[in-house]
């Protein structure tokens, strides 16, 4: 289902007040000229580290105050870039997450072991300058340990105050059920946007639940699959990027799109996306570029 763009913030786990767009930082790594694409190694630190600092803080000049990372992000400096960039920053919602390890530039492994998991939250704790993490995801399920016992870990760090939400990335419906049976999950990250919408079923089942649901790579596809992006762009005077990010806000209230970029100038023209009503007409033109579609 579609829904009028009503509001542009989210209350994430029922305290955490957020603009609904965020900041994906998964690119801040490596050298610029070796961040594009998806073979991108995501592996060294950044080289460019006081520019990203300074878009960092300029970010939360023009409003976003969700910030996403995750461990396996060049080895931790991500989160290190992060946690230094925004130190006492206030009314700021940083996001990690853990289960993955990186044996080498190419190559990204779950590692679900409940040991692991406890101690990466240590270290990301650590390199993020937090006493509590607001939000710590789940970044993929391994099949070697028992859902439960993966989630159970989280939960001690919960307990323990220091952890404030758990999240699932890359999860079903019958998965989120299942870790739900364990504990709250206030946010479910899956790649998701207007030509791959694989996630649709977890799209309904989260906002029937009250539980955000944050799609990466939103912008990350062929414009060209979708003939009429361009056209309802050129009919808002606006860019299809933004266009895009607008036909995610009117998926449903509970949808906060963390689009990645390391520019200021397209920050801000993602961030007007959220001033974007989209009209029954265009989205139903957009939605109709994708089959099977998706009922308005």
């Amino acid at each position: 289902m579609l829904f009028a763009m009503t509001t542009t913030t989210f209350e994430l786990g029922g305290d955490l007040h957020v603009r609904r767009i965020g900041l994906g930082t998964m690119r801040f790594a490596d050298e610029p000229a070796n961040r594009r694409g998806a073979s991108a190694p995501v592996w060294a630190a950044p080289t460019d580290r006081a520019d990203l600092t300074r878009l960092l803080r300029e970010a939360t000049d023009a409003g976003v105050n969700l910030f996403d990372t995750a461990d396996a992000y060049a080895l931790g400096e991500g989160e290190r870039l992060l946690g230094e960039a925004l130190a006492g920053v206030s009314d700021v919602v940083l996001a990690t997450k853990v289960g993955v390890v990186r044996p080498d530039p190419a190559t990204w492994v779950p590692l679900g072991h409940p040991d692991y998991l406890r101690q990466q939250v240590e270290l990301s704790l650590r390199r993020l300058g937090r006493d509590v993490i607001d939000l710590v995801y789940l970044h993929r399920i391994d099949p070697a340990y028992p859902l439960a016992e993966q989630v159970g870990a989280l939960t001690d760090a919960v307990h323990a105050g220091k952890v404030r939400h758990l999240g699932l990335s890359e999860a079903t419906a019958e998965q989120v059920d299942a870790a739900r049976s364990v504990a709250p999950i206030a946010a479910v990250q899956n790649l998701y946007n207007l030509t791959d919408r694989s996630h649709d079923a977890v799209v309904e089942h989260t906002r029937d639940s009250g539980t955000a649901f944050v799609p990466f790579f939103p912008l990350s596809f062929d414009h060209a699959a979708v003939p009429s992006l361009g056209e309802v762009a050129a009919e808002h005077g606006m860019t299809p990027n933004q266009v895009a990010l607008a036909w995610l806000l009117h998926r449903g209230p509970h949808l906060l799109p963390i689009p990645g970029t390391t520019s200021i100038r397209h920050l801000k023209e993602n961030l007007a996306a959220l001033d974007t009503e989209l009209s029954a007409d265009q989205l139903a033109r957009l939605n109709a570029d994708h089959a099977p579609a998706i009922g308005s």
